[in-house]
């Protein structure tokens, strides 16, 4: 016996008896209480990984009395609380999920660094973290996870780890509304902990009053000065990690906004920091940098970005009620967050002039990378229209206070020097619309007779007009009638006034916008696009953007799918078709999961406007007959097209029904051949030959089977491992031959082509799709051939149903199964259900074979319909008269009289 198996055993056993003598009810308490106390220390001196397979087995229905499960499956449901109890709860689901199967290249060695993390596993992993037992309240259950799955954020576990605990955080806890809203426990125990160590303003718990006076001794001088440190460099730079982790690895944009919205101003505060070294732009500026990015990616606007004019000089918050703080560099390479004493008031705070132009250049950076066309011309507008002070004059009088004066001039001062800089760098994305600054010279002109404007606002306004009126697709008849009939009033009256530069600048610029339309060639007027035309096309350029940039993160870029998706159901004209369709197939062929799902999806919103173009595409790539893609990328086309087949329904039909049925037999058939293939595997086979023939050199002779070494293998694990490795190696391509799992997906799709609709792949198609699941059952028999006989065998199980559910509804097909080729199909499936060597292809045959049975009797019987009175016509049943006319009189009962029944030969 191997001594592990016997360690188990013991476990199990010991587990057992301690719980039996811990709980058994006949027992008295203080034999319970003694027993209990046995029980603690077991579990205490266990391994967590180990006491969670045992009491896996111990739990399983029927292992052990029911009062006695029940302990156990709690004590079960408290692992996770251990300190190592998520990884060893997230590993223990991994390694005994059934899809966590190993892949090629691992097949021949022992799983060291665990099982394949797969969705279904982790989606499970998930659950059972997120949602608390009913014995445990959430206020107690999260606190016990949240410092476990924050420490694996960080990455020192590994990325796949990263991956997983961020999933789990970001859709089991965070993404549900009883668990993630602000002020829930989970949002208390997960964000919170990043949150505040960014932005300390929003922790609701305040430092301790006089700390450095309480700490002090009798004799120690106290420096008043000094200031508490509330978060320190490390804490810092580890809740900046972790949260990007948290946001990279599980792209939700919504969550990201919920989480980066109350940070937006640290954020601008730290990535703005002026440059000490390299190593403080990788702890501090780069990562908040990142955040800030995507943040204003998602939710970018005009007001966001005025927000950060208000403190593009701040540092903290000096003006909090509850916590004040600032940001305080440590050296050269370290940033820490300090506590700002109530003595200290705002003019302590001195405005650094001299990183003025720093911080400028970095928010026309920001505008230029995040801002769309829309935000930097709505952000120009009203900027200009403050500098040229269109506001109502003041009748009363008001003090204002010498610090409020001061801040009011630097605001001034800064909004002053930002429009100079637009205008000098971006001076192409000023005016998105030109109605916009119609408008606003309709108000500078209306506004410029009651002398509420400074002298050079008219001047202003009339250059800012002419750009407007000589501009390619300004048209008079599509301007404002309101704005349009002040313009031209005040232009007149300006022009009679005493300046003769402006009065002669608004005589011609009247006479060019009364004559306006009839100076352009009307064979050459361009019909202008509409508010909706030109919002679609500013959304589709912004959508396409966040997709194709290459430093974009995963947030952004499933926002930039998100807004696309929402033009395809609104049927925009704006979108191109067939770009659109190979922007998602490259996106398709990354191996991004969450970008992946989202991207499915999208395939399966152009298939209902474009079902023939966009089957084509996921086809193109799907039977890749250029030898381009690999098996992954293939396997993820092979999704997206079971998405559009089922999302078409009884559409699935016609040309693009054939299509479909033809490229999957191809694929599923025996005789595909890939030349290019072929050849790179001929080259690893050489490359590999000429390796071991190099170790057989230095090792002087056969190589060792290191894995015989591994003493933590069980006999029965090593076994399961060598047949695992000959199944996985089988389903890779031999001598340019399709790869099985290609296969098997191709006879999948099939069958769910068949389960929507029959009829509409017809009826030279079905037949061919059956004859060869009928030859792979019998001809591919190995092992490793499972998936593809499995696959088959569903194949005509889903056929005879179809013919049985049309003939159930009374649905012509226009085929169907003639006693000849049934009895041939129940013959094959016979044989296949005593002789094949996979239990479930052995059951599914049996299946099969009694629903061709079942299938068989119904045609005894004709289809069924329903007279007027709602009972059935049936007549005859194998040549019995059923009818209700050929029902036998009988005599009526007297009263009093039994019928007398009689057996008869």
């Amino acid at each position: 016996m191997d001594p592990t198996d016997g360690k188990r055993d013991t476990l199990i056993s010991a587990v057992e008896k301690a719980a039996t003598k811990a709980f058994q009810p006949s027992r008295d308490d203080a034999s319970r209480s003694e027993g209990q106390r046995e029980l603690g220390s077991l579990l205490s001196r266990a391994n967590t990984m180990a006491l969670m397979s045992a009491l896996s087995k111990l739990t399983q229905p029927e292992r052990v009395p029911g009062w006695l499960r029940v302990h156990l499956m709690d004590i079960l449901t408290l692992l996770p609380q251990r300190p190592d109890g998520v990884r060893a709860t997230l590993e223990f689901v991994f390694s005994v999920h059934p899809s966590g199967t190993v892949k090629s290249s691992e097949a021949g060695a022992p799983q060291k660094q665990g099982a394949n993390i797969t969705m279904e596993a982790l989606k499970m992993a998930t659950n059972l973290l997120s949602a608390p037992p009913a014995t445990v309240p959430p206020q107690q259950w999260f606190p016990g996870i949240a410092p476990q799955l924050l420490t694996l954020l960080d990455g020192i576990e590994g990325p796949d780890l990263v991956k997983a605990a961020a999933y789990v955080i970001g859709f089991g806890v965070l993404g549900r509304k009883q668990f993630g809203a602000p002020g829930t426990p989970g949002w208390k125990e997960f964000a919170e902990p990043m949150l505040t160590k960014i932005n300390p303003t929003l922790s609701k718990q305040g430092p301790a009053r006089d700390s450095l006076a309480l700490t002090a001794g009798s004799d120690d001088v106290v420096d008043l000065r000094k200031e508490t440190v509330l978060v320190g460099a490390d804490e810092l730079y580890t809740s900046l990690k972790r949260l990007s982790s948290l946001l990279d690895s599980h792209p939700n944009p919504g969550l990201t906004k919920r989480l980066l919205a109350p940070l937006m101003s640290s954020l601008w505060m730290i990535c703005t920091w002026p440059p000490t070294s390299k190593e403080f732009d990788e702890r501090y500026r780069r990562p908040a940098n990142t955040l800030l990015h995507i943040y204003l990616k998602l939710s970018g606007s005009a007001d966001r970005f005025r927000a950060l004019l208000r403190k593009l000089l701040d540092n903290g918050n000096a003006g909090a009620p509850n916590i004040r703080w600032v940001y305080d560099q440590v050296g050269d390479s370290n940033l820490q967050v300090k506590y700002l004493r109530r003595s200290a008031t705002a003019a302590d705070q001195e405005l650094d002039l001299s990183l003025l132009e720093h911080k400028l250049d970095a928010f026309i950076q920001l505008l230029q990378s995040v801002g769309t066309d829309s935000d930097i011309s709505t952000l120009f507008l009203n900027l200009l229209e403050n500098s040229l002070q269109l506001t109502e004059p003041a009748h009363e009088i008001k003090i204002t206070s010498e610090n409020k004066q001061q801040t009011g001039f630097a605001v001034q001062l800064i909004e002053a020097k930002v429009l100079q800089k637009m205008m000098e760098k971006l001076s192409n994305q000023l005016v998105s619309s030109w109605k916009q600054m119609f408008e606003l010279v309709g108000q500078i002109l209306g506004r410029s007779q009651m002398s509420t404007v400074n002298d050079d606002a008219i001047p202003v306004a009339l250059s800012l007009l002419n750009l407007i009126v000589t501009a390619p697709g300004f048209q008079r008849s599509n301007a404002p009638t309101d704005t349009l009939a002040s313009i031209e009033s005040s232009l007149e009256r300006i022009s009679k006034a005493q300046d003769t530069d402006a009065s002669q600048t608004a005589r011609n610029l009247s006479l060019l916008l009364k004559y306006r339309d009839a100076m352009d060639d009307p064979s050459e007027r361009t019909v202008a696009p509409t508010d909706r035309q030109v919002e679609d096309r500013k959304t589709y350029n912004l959508a396409i953007s966040y997709i194709t940039q290459a430093d974009s993160p995963p947030p952004v870029r499933t926002e930039g799918l998100n807004l696309l998706s929402g033009l395809i159901r609104a049927s925009s004209p704006i979108v191109d078709i067939q770009t659109t369709l190979v922007l998602l197939s490259s996106l398709l062929n990354e191996d991004e999961d969450y970008i992946n799902l989202t991207v499915v999806r999208v395939f399966t919103q152009l298939a209902n406007k474009h079902p023939r173009s966009t089957t084509k595409e996921i086809l193109e790539h799907y039977v890749d007959a250029h030898e381009r893609e690999t098996t992954d990328a293939r396997l993820r086309f092979g999704e997206a097209l079971l998405q559009v087949i089922q999302r078409l329904g009884e559409t699935f039909s016609g040309e693009t029904a054939k299509q479909v049925g033809e490229a999957l037999l191809s694929i599923a058939g025996r005789r595909g051949h890939r030349p290019k293939t072929q050849a790179r595997q001929e080259r690893a086979e050489l490359l590999e030959k000429r390796k071991n023939k190099a170790a057989k050199d230095v090792w002087q002779g056969e190589l060792p089977d290191l894995s015989e070494l591994d003493e933590d293998q069980t006999e029965e694990e090593k076994a399961r491992n060598e047949i695992i490795a000959q199944i996985v190696s089988g389903w890779e391509s031999k001598r340019g031959a399709e790869d099985s799992r290609m296969r098997a997906s191709a006879l999948s799709l099939f069958s769910v082509g068949i389960e929507i609709n029959v009829a509409g792949l017809g009826a030279a198609i079905v037949e061919a799709a059956v004859d060869l699941c009928l030859n792979v059952l019998t001809l591919e028999s190995s092992p490793e051939m499972g998936i593809l006989r499995r696959a088959a065998i569903i194949l005509v199980l889903h056929f005879v149903r179809a013919l049985a559910d049309a003939r159930e509804h009374g649905k012509r097909l226009g085929f169907g199964l003639p006693d000849s080729s049934r009895e041939d199909i129940t013959r094959v499936l016979e044989y296949v259900a005593h002789t094949d060597n996979d239990g479930l292809v052995r059951e599914h045959a049996n299946d099969v074979v009694e629903s061709l049975q079942n299938w068989q009797l119904s045609t005894l019987m004709p289809p069924e319909t329903l007279d007027g009175s709602g009972s059935t016509t049936l007549t005859k049943l194998a040549g019995l008269d059923i009818g209700i006319h050929s029902k036998p009189s009988l005599p009526p009962l007297q009263p009093g009289v039994r019928p007398r029944i009689e057996e008869i030969e």
